[in-house]
């Protein structure tokens, strides 16, 4: 049985081909490794992928026992810091199971250098999804994965090319860019800029009303913008507000859209582990080091 852990905003999802729970980032905090005999019992599991927030000193999807500081450059930076995803980690890790970490994309990995514009691309369970997505549309997809934040990747011919985070481009529930505004209170000392990106999101700056059709109109322009390199692409959403804004980023791109839900990161995570442990030295263009 192979497993696959998302480190998520609000929950940690685990996922296997049979089954799935998710904690609470708060609930995570007492994960014992034998929590996971709610998927199979732990004797029958060959292998688990996970993701650990930024996942940004590292650029191939390497064994858990070759990481140092957990796979990150520092704990510092933007995010909610909670200390369940470093549980769920040091317990994999203790466990002795077969384990790998997926990095993140930054300005190692192995991206069109272009993106390399911003330090910071994506976060490591966004590999998970575009893998899912692929194996289901092609090799040529583009994701976008709304929920808390948003961010969307594009995968040409079975590569990742690039992608936006967070705090690029789109909004979420909760996180976004730094506008001229939240730039001028940091300044002014009201608040750190972590705080300001964790409040930038449509729940915190526009009314109910706006919110879903204004997340659905900037995944549609990042889905856009991503299409100028690869006009072929087929288009997925994924993440827990996938099926609201799916109907107006229909409209909006006026293309078939292929709708994941809040699982399809564990999922992916499930079946890279399959792979990876079945043979596979090469995922999505990241290399593999065991």
């Amino acid at each position: 049985m192979f497993i696959g852990i998302d480190h998520g905003t609000t929950a940690m999802r685990f996922a296997c081909n049979s089954g799935r729970f998710k904690l609470s980032r708060e609930d995570a905090t007492l994960f014992a490794f034998f929590d996971l005999s709610r998927l199979c019992p732990v004797e029958e599991i060959e292998g688990i992928a996970l993701t650990y927030s930024m996942g940004d000193n590292f650029s191939k999807i390497t064994s858990i026992q070759k990481l140092e500081s957990r796979g990150l450059v520092s704990r510092e930076g933007a995010g909610k810091h909670v200390g369940g995803g470093t549980r769920v980690f040091d317990e994999v890790r203790a466990s002795g199971v077969p384990a790998i970490v997926i990095p993140g994309l930054h300005g190692d990995s192995p991206t069109d250098p272009r993106f390399k514009a911003y330090s910071h691309q994506s976060s490591p369970e966004k590999v998970g999804i575009a893998y899912e997505a692929c194996h289901d549309l092609g090799d040529d997809v583009i994701i976008s994965d709304v929920s808390s934040n948003t961010v969307t990747l594009l995968v040409s011919g079975g590569r990742i090319i690039g992608a936006f985070d967070a705090c690029i481009f789109a909004p979420g529930t909760r996180h976004g860019a730094l506008d001229v505004d939240a730039i001028r209170r940091i300044d002014n000392g009201e608040l750190t800029a972590n705080e300001a990106f964790q409040s930038a999101g449509v729940d915190f700056t526009l009314p109910e009303g706006l919110r879903i059709p204004t997340i659905a109109m900037f995944s549609a322009m990042e889905c856009a913008a991503m299409l100028l390199l690869n006009e072929n692409a087929k288009i997925a959403l994924a993440g827990s507000l996938a099926q609201a804004v799916a109907p107006e980023f229909r409209r909006l791109l006026r293309r078939d859209v292929a709708v994941y839900d809040e699982w399809c990161a564990a999922t992916g995570l499930a079946r890279i582990a399959r792979d990876v442990f079945s043979g596979e030295r090469r995922i999505l263009g990241l290399d593999v080091d065991l």
